[in-house]
């Protein structure tokens, strides 16, 4: 059980943060942040975070900067959620992620490069939130429960976490229930994964279906998600990542469409039955 949590002292980054909050949502331990000794880089006790030249997880040390050059952009928060067995997901479903490990371990320069944006749009994203929450935790040496930083520190790792583990839950229970469906289109096949309505249903079907895609590796493949409506007995039926062959607007006379959107990304149908489900998606295709 993890009694200490120990971080750099000196200006602090969102890697080492969000690490620490993670550890203070997993443990509740308190905070200190200085430079850690030889018995505590030793004590799986005391959980050393981005400063202390090892990363072993079984000493709950987690610190990347001894890792070479070539080494692929990690951070402190990258270790402490692979210790957790959280690092996929995270990677799938926090697409701040790898943006934060490629600015914490390549710099401004070579992450805006990375993302293909002109250096000043790094510091064009900064907010007033991260500013303050970063200069504030930077100025403390220790911080335990009662202290308004460690409180709200403690907010963002349990959010984080509860973020995950939701999302892990709606792909397991997508692959449990979903059918991938190939619809043959002329000379063309279109690819959609169909979640049927469940007792008891997905609280938030589309996003359930749209984060099994990602995690299965099928975003250059599927064109189109169909997921029961929450507000009627039909479905919806949406593009998948704006694929750009698909525009629900064409559907939007069919007299059992409800809805459907102006921009083309989605519509509602009262439709339930799976040939007429794939009937709509080919007569949308273009």
């Amino acid at each position: 059980m993890i009694h200490t949590i120990l971080t750099h002292p000196g200006g602090a980054h969102k890697d080492d943060l969000l690490a620490v909050c993670v550890l203070i949502a997993k443990h509740g331990a308190p905070v200190v942040r200085r430079d850690p000794s030889a018995e505590e880089i030793e004590d799986p006790g005391v959980a050393v975070v981005d400063v202390g030249g090892v990363h072993d997880p079984d000493r709950s040390n987690f610190d990347h900067h001894h890792f070479d050059r070539d080494h692929p952009p990690t951070c402190a928060l990258s270790l402490v959620l692979d210790a957790f067995g959280l690092y996929e997901d995270a990677l799938h479903f926090c697409d701040w992620l790898e943006p934060a490990e490629w600015f914490d371990s390549r710099g401004p320069n070579k992450t805006a490069d990375w993302l293909g944006v002109p250096r000043r749009a790094i510091s064009q994203l900064n907010s007033p939130i991260d500013i303050t929450l970063l200069r504030r935790f930077a100025a403390k040496s220790e911080l335990d429960a009662g202290d308004p930083i460690y409180d709200y520190m403690r907010l963002v790792g349990e959010d984080l976490l509860e973020y995950l583990r939701v999302a892990r839950e709606r792909i397991d229970f997508v692959e449990e229930h979903s059918e991938r469906w190939s619809i043959p289109h002329g000379a063309e096949t279109i690819e959609a994964v169909f979640l049927p309505r469940t007792d008891p249903p997905s609280d938030e079907p589309s996003t359930a279906v749209g984060n099994f895609i990602r995690a299965k590796g099928l975003s250059d493949t599927i064109a189109a998600v169909v997921y029961p409506d929450r507000r009627g007995e039909g479905f919806g039926i949406g593009r998948y990542e704006d694929h750009p062959k698909l525009d629900f607007s064409r559907v939007e006379a069919e007299p059992d469409v409800r809805f459907a959107h102006k921009s083309g990304f989605m519509c509602k149908t009262s439709a339930t039955e799976p040939a007429r489900l794939r009937e709509l998606i080919t007569a949308a295709w273009s």
